[in-house]
């Protein structure tokens, strides 16, 4: 990356030319989830004032989404604060009394249910059996010892045998198996049994995943995804809290509702606009709210195109608005950029980065909830698991559409009832997850009331008085739940995509097919055009920022990470104008 040492001694330095006129660099941060909120709230925090979030939907949050039905409220996005010990969202919640511990110890227990610190797993056959708890015991510690050594691949440097095809599913399928089939004590009943659970089990780990099946999850870079120490809790008021606190303090101009992008074109130098202004932005429907910290329709600092004024980055949305910026910060999900990265960017992407995005994964974790006039299980049961006898010697997790279901692996229940009523949070992920999304909720109730009456073998269960579910895989501003090291992937992709742009001299010629653009063709053809001049001058660095969950190397998939990973690139921004804001105190 390039130094920022000397910015202040150039006249022809990119960092500091602009800002003789305005004083203060332009961030537009796409996205309001919790990375794009704590990059801005860093950022607003040091003194940076010509920031700007834009949101694609019309909330906040991002992949946190709490919804109030009566006096509870439900968790259709992230729900558990995973650890306690230097977690920034754990911290953030404890300081303002928002948390309730969910499970004893340093870990969870059993990795199945996080609602309840009390009670067992019922697990039950598609022939309406209940599996003997011993049996659940004895299958639980041998799946538990076989999943310890999948983390040891990567945490020892442990080769990868060919018969793995370095994918955790198949490693763990295949070792439990052969133990269960070794083992000269259990009954041929028995060993069925547990065989059968192996298919349950790896079911969790895909929704825990949020792959389409722990198959496709790499074996030797499973170990590198860290679990912070500590407890894990949930926020009975709403994971929702967490996001409003982060938003708290961000002037509601800042924040722009509605506003999706639909390309970001960077690199362009010393180009300026010739043409119409730019309109001016933080207007009436696209403001957060008009609460504290600003007022509705306040324009800020250089909302208008400055005849004088170079910008490396113009941000191109959706209704046409161009909105010119010194650096930008992507928090799109990794479903977005899989979706979308050809047309997002101009130019296009370099080419590991492009590589890198391919080869990380992201899947479809989905919730559905079930609600009931009474509980028809028992007060001891904390979740009911799903058992299908048929599949005891299955390899695939993979099912036609027309059986999506059985790719629900249980059903938690939540607790305590005195806060939820009796309620049931069923679990579903991958290409299933988005065939259940585009079922109706009639539909599901009745398929999930079936589902219920066959394993619990009591078929006078009512349907449920109201359903709520997610759909993260078919919402085109997420496009997934969150990200995994596919097979074939690894840390050093996650590094990738979150690397800078441009890159330094001896990485720029890495671009993709997509090369630059001429003058009069930098934007959309549905926008009208705007072009720019060509004369261009000194790079500037971090012109294209990238955060989200999915580029942390440690912390993927989880909200700590997303906070992380907005700070992290906050932070760059801060070193890179430190002399400058220096300079100006």
């Amino acid at each position: 990356m390039q130094s920022c040492e000397s910015s202040g001694d150039s006249a022809d330095d990119p960092l500091s030319r602009g800002l003789r006129r305005r004083g203060q660099p332009r961030v537009v941060v796409i996205g309001a989830g919790l990375a794009g909120l704590a990059a801005a709230k860093a950022l607003l925090e040091q003194g940076f004032t010509d920031v700007t979030v834009l949101e694609a939907s019309s909330r906040i949050g991002g992949r946190v989404q709490s919804v109030k039905l009566g006096h509870a409220t439900f968790e259709l996005g992230a729900t558990w604060i995973h650890g306690s010990h230097g977690n920034p969202i754990y911290h953030l919640a404890e300081a303002n009394g928002l948390l309730e511990e969910t499970t004893d110890g340093e870990r969870s227990v059993g990795r199945i249910s996080l609602y309840s610190k009390n009670g067992v797993a019922c697990y039950l056959t598609n022939h309406g059996r209940r599996i003997p708890k011993d049996v659940v015991e004895e299958f639980s510690d041998l799946y538990n010892e076989v999943y310890n050594l999948t983390q040891e691949f990567f945490r020892h440097d442990k080769p990868v045998n060919a018969e793995s095809q370095n994918s955790v599913g198949v490693f763990t399928r295949e070792e439990v198996r052969n133990r269960i089939r070794d083992d000269p004590d259990d009954p041929e009943a028995t060993k069925r049994l547990k065989l059968a659970m192996i298919q349950q089990y790896l079911k969790v780990e895909s929704c825990e995943s949020s792959s389409h099946s722990m198959d496709e999850v790499s074996l030797s870079a499973f170990g590198e995804w860290t679990e912070i120490p500590g407890a894990h809790h949930i926020i009975p008021s709403g994971f929702m809290q967490v996001v409003e606190l982060l938003a708290e303090g961000i002037p509601a101009h800042v924040i722009q509702l509605g506003k999706p992008v639909r390309c970001i074109h960077w690199d362009q130098a010393s180009a300026r606009p010739r043409g119409p202004e730019i309109e001016p932005r933080g207007e009436g429907d696209h403001n957060h709210d008009t609460g504290e910290g600003g007022q509705a329709g306040e324009e800020p600092p250089g909302s208008r195109w400055d005849e004088e004024e170079q910008w490396p980055v113009v941000v191109e949305c959706e209704d046409c608005e161009l909105i010119p910026a010194d650096h930008v910060i992507v928090t799109v999900s990794l479903g977005v950029l899989k979706r979308q990265y050809t047309s997002f960017f101009r130019p296009g992407l370099p080419t590991e980065k492009v590589a890198a995005i391919h080869r990380l994964g992201i899947g479809t974790t989905d919730k559905i909830f079930l609600e009931f006039e009474e509980p028809f299980w028992g007060p001891e049961c904390n979740s009911l698991q799903f058992v299908w006898e048929d599949e005891a010697e299955s390899r695939t997790l993979t099912y036609p559409p027309e059986l999506w279901y059985r790719k629900i692996c249980g059903f938690d229940v939540l607790y305590p009832p005195e806060r939820y009523g009796h309620v049931l949070s069923g679990w579903i992920c991958g290409e299933e997850a988005l065939v259940m999304e585009k079922c109706d909720d009639e539909a599901v109730a009745e398929i999930c009331t079936e589902m219920l009456r066959q394993f619990t073998g009591n078929p006078n269960i009512p349907k449920p008085r109201r359903i709520l579910r997610s759909a993260w895989g078919s919402n085109p501003y997420f496009r997934g739940s969150y990200s995994y090291t596919q097979v074939g992937s690894s840390g050093a992709d996650v590094e990738k995509l979150a690397k800078p742009l441009p890159y330094t001299e001896s990485s720029k010629t890495a671009h993709g097919s997509s090369t630059k653009q001429q003058p009069g063709h930098l934007f959309s053809s549905k926008c009208p055009e705007q072009p720019l001049d060509a004369n261009r001058g000194s790079v500037k660095p971090m012109q294209v920022l990238f955060s989200g969950e999915a580029t942390h190397r440690k912390y993927y998939s989880t909200t700590h990470g997303a906070l992380l990973s907005g700070q992290r690139e906050a932070a760059r921004l801060i070193e890179m104008y430190r002399d400058l804001f220096q300079q100006g105190t």
